[in-house]
């Protein structure tokens, strides 16, 4: 199915007579105001292969639109009148990020200036996949109503899907959302929100947020761990989410014997371990929020899982040779410490030295980091 998510963007955001919302140059230029907020204008000569009186003008042109607002220059920056200050305008739009997880989906929106301004979630558990994007719908409505935005201002929808994608935008998820796999959730959710709609991988959408709010605001280079009620992650480098050939970077767990499958850092066989010892862990958002490091089988399930999990990192480290190895998505960094205790390395040095180590971090998201990441698509794609 020919689906692009890019075409339905609302006509009030592109430029006039285009169809697309910037241009290389205004692209560029925003992307650096992004990552510097408060910029001076004279600043941007560093930066940019462009003459001063086309930075301004492009400046003037992205003041106009409501993207960019002028704040107070900085005083005692030399000779001449001084240069303002430039911020990206939050008011000029916001988006929504979703992530579709096992039993839970989380609601985010983001501002224009990359600000999360609201959150929720819905339970799935009994929940048919139409009732549930009814729900969803709800909230977001209900989210708008609060925080006084309109849907006009909305600029699309990101989508983190906890699966692998095998074209377009359908995806292979997990048991608990086999209703949602193998269709095309790009228009099915589109239509349902009446918005554009961008899909990714849970693992892809997590580690993009890890690069906005998290260890990327430190690290350009980092594997991302997502252990949920599977095991996926996401690969960051230069500090750009890599998707790989066909949307599929980061599904670490690929390298494993199809007899070890069930021995992946996939918290739904911690909570069936649990469940033996007489613990009830009903959601993987309820261990999260109430993991114990001494409930009786979390060590044993450790032990079972620890030298599968280290072939994984001693993988990771060997083809991508991150700096850092995150550990997040919905793993409670009680645990999240408890693995990075178990770490080994495989290697043997040459000449007793060995390679460059990965940090091995927990991830600093606070929230939801697939649905966080989500929100930040549309903007990455669009404007960024």
């Amino acid at each position: 199915m020919d689906y692009s998510p890019d075409s339905l963007i609302s006509s009030r955001f592109l430029r006039k007579g285009e169809n697309s919302v910037v241009s290389q140059n205004e692209r560029n230029i925003l992307r650096l105001l992004r990552l510097y907020p408060g910029m001076q204008r004279s600043a941007l000569n560093d930066h940019l292969d462009l003459t001063q009186q086309s930075i301004y003008r492009i400046v003037d042109t992205l003041v106009d639109r409501g993207m960019v607002k002028l704040g107070a220059p900085i005083p005692g920056q030399g000779r001449g009148q001084p240069s303002p200050t430039l911020h990206l305008n939050g008011n000029y739009a916001y988006s929504c990020g979703i992530s579709v997880h096992a039993d839970t989906i989380y609601i985010y929106f983001m501002s224009f200036a990359g600000e999360l301004i609201a959150q929720d979630s819905i339970g799935l558990a009994g929940k048919t996949m139409a009732t549930a994007l009814s729900k969803v719908r709800e909230v977001i409505v209900k989210l708008r109503s609060q925080h006084a935005l309109t849907e006009e201002a909305n600029i699309g929808i990101g989508v983190g899907f906890m699966g692998y994608n095998v074209g377009g935008t359908r995806f292979s998820g997990p048991l608990p959302l086999h209703e949602w796999s193998l269709i095309e959730l790009g228009p099915l959710m589109s239509d349902a929100l009446g918005k554009p709609v961008w899909v990714h991988i849970s693992g892809q959408t997590a580690a993009a947020g890890e690069a906005m709010f998290g260890v990327g605001r430190y690290i350009q280079n980092f594997a991302y761990l997502f252990i949920g009620y599977g095991f996926g992650g996401g690969l960051i480098s230069n500090g750009e989410l890599l998707l790989g050939g066909n949307g599929n970077a980061g599904e670490f767990a690929c390298i494993l014997d199809p007899t070890e499958i069930d021995k992946r850092p996939a918290l739904q066989y911690l909570m069936k371990r649990l469940e033996m010892n007489g613990i009830k862990v009903p959601t993987v958002d309820y261990l999260q929020r109430n993991f114990r490091a001494d409930w009786p089988g979390v060590k044993e399930w450790l032990d079972d899982i620890t030298p599968v999990y280290n072939r994984l990192i001693n993988a990771i480290w060997a083809v991508f040779g991150p700096q850092a190895i995150v550990f997040g998505g919905q793993v409670p960094p009680a645990l999240a410490r408890m693995l990075i205790e178990r770490t080994v390395s495989f290697e043997i040095p040459r000449y007793g030295v060995p390679h460059p180590p990965a940090k091995l971090i927990v991830s600093e998201v606070k929230g939801d980091a697939a649905a966080i990441g989500a929100a930040a698509v549309p903007f990455k794609r669009m404007v960024f």
